[in-house]
């Protein structure tokens, strides 16, 4: 692969237009305000990241967090340019796009969580299982094998890009019209669900996109001219852009998730201060936070930056070092599993402990359960109506449903993905309010 096909300012679905003549700001500047100014994104402040939502203690939710995730991704390309312009000067003369990496990888890590459902992996789960063992597995027979795969393993990753490339009825048929290199960057595994999963293999971990948008990702391919490495089963090297979407996520939810756990009391100030001091790089740090803090808030805020700056220049880094790897599609590691010691093995620990006593706390582990059990009652209620649309009650269930996840195709997958569009773009208490409405465990309140 090569940076001057990477990196491209052309728009999905708006092909026939030249690059953008606006002065104040280049293409991928409006893709972030595109992007941040959309209902999918907005609608992010209502999913909860880990913790469900726990009143007046602050803690992150998916909005706060891909607008984090955005601010490191920005700077560690950023950190890789400058390199790039100190080493390979003759790089951004051949290609002048590689100076709006940083704006590139920004837009697309806002965009990163945006085909999450509710209740996050629980959500999808629910999906997953209403097909496998749920009602839904009776409509197997309707559908092609590479349709039924995309059902059975719902996937976010795959859903953001169906977001972002779908055209919703009755609103406009260029979807968010993002350019090709944005797209791309959000695509972690660049292959369809019928691949399916491969041990070992970065990019083959899960899927990226469904067959309902799979000839738009190989529009997406050509255009980048991404290396491919199954025709048969769609399967692509990932655009090397998505390297840094990923580790900026993987920085922040992991160094954050601590910060959040010790604000609800989950973990002391003394463990959090020693899963992030070994990222702190600062010979003073322990006079500092002896002398100049008194508030321990104050004190893991101060550990939080200095974790993240560190590890965001350690992976710019990587980045940079790793370049010809990456354009060969040949890096089977995320950047943070290259961490260099002492980094390494603080990280593992920091991983170690949140698996061990954040994502297991009783109140994540509740909020999963109940999550999974509201999806589930929701789709069973909102498939069959939509299919069938035959009786008073689904009719009047198929009225909940807003115009825009309507479709005019009378195939069974489609119209169980509009339902899937309805569902999987609900907030965590939408989606409780329908589910108890519906089910009439609560009345429907006056708004």
């Amino acid at each position: 692969m090569e940076w001057k096909y990477l990196l491209s300012n052309k728009r999905y679905g708006q092909e026939q237009y030249g690059a953008s003549t606006d002065r104040a700001r280049s293409d991928f500047q409006r893709d972030y305000d595109r992007l941040i100014f959309s209902s999918p994104f907005r609608r992010l402040q209502n999913k909860t990241q880990v913790f469900p939502l726990p009143g007046s203690v602050f803690v992150h939710n998916r909005l706060t967090h891909s607008l984090e995730v955005a601010s490191v991704a920005r700077s560690m390309a950023n950190i890789f340019l400058k390199s790039v312009e100190e080493y390979q000067s003759q790089l951004v003369k051949e290609v002048p796009l590689i100076n709006e990496v940083g704006n590139i990888v920004a837009a697309a890590a806002l965009a990163h969580d945006l085909g999450n459902p509710a209740f996050g992996h629980s959500g999808e789960a629910a999906i997953s299982r209403y097909f496998t063992d749920g009602d839904g597995k009776v409509y197997q027979k309707e559908m092609s094998e590479s349709q039924w795969h995309d059902l059975i393993n719902f996937e976010g990753n795959a859903n953001a890009i169906r977001i972002l490339t779908h055209p919703l009825k009755g609103k406009g048929n260029d979807a968010y019209a993002l350019t090709y290199s944005t797209l791309a960057s959000i695509a972690k595994y660049p292959c369809a669900s019928i691949a399916g999963k491969q041990k070992g293999l970065l990019h083959r971990k899960k899927y990226g996109f469904f067959q309902s948008e799979e000839e738009s990702f190989r529009k997406i391919a050509a255009e980048l001219h991404l290396a491919q490495e199954d025709n048969e089963y769609l399967i692509y090297k990932r655009h090397p852009l998505v390297y840094l979407v990923e580790a900026a996520d993987d920085i922040c939810y992991s160094i954050i998730d601590l910060e959040d756990a010790h604000r609800l009391k989950i973990l002391s100030y003394e463990e959090v201060k020693a899963y992030l001091l070994p990222f702190a790089n600062s010979t003073t740090i322990e006079e500092r936070l002896k002398n100049d803090y008194e508030d321990d808030d104050a004190k893991i805020g101060l550990l939080r930056a200095k974790a993240i700056n560190t590890l965001t220049n350690q992976c710019a880094a990587i980045f940079f070092r790793e370049q010809e790897k990456l354009l060969k599609g040949e890096l089977n590691h995320s950047l943070t599993d290259l961490l260099p010691e002492p980094y390494i093995s603080a990280w593992k620990a920091v991983e170690k402990i949140s698996v061990e006593r954040i994502y297991n706390f009783s109140s994540v582990i509740q909020k999963e359960v109940a999550g999974y059990k509201i999806m589930a009652g929701l789709l069973e209620e909102f498939v069959p109506a939509l299919i069938h649309n035959n009786t008073h009650y689904y009719k009047k269930l198929v009225k909940l449903i807003p115009k825009q996840y309507h479709t005019d195709l009378t195939d069974i997958y489609s119209i169980i993905q509009s339902v899937l569009d309805f569902v999987s773009g609900m907030t965590d208490l939408y989606a409780v309010d329908l589910y108890r409405n519906i089910k009439g465990i609560s009345f429907p309140s006056e708004t």
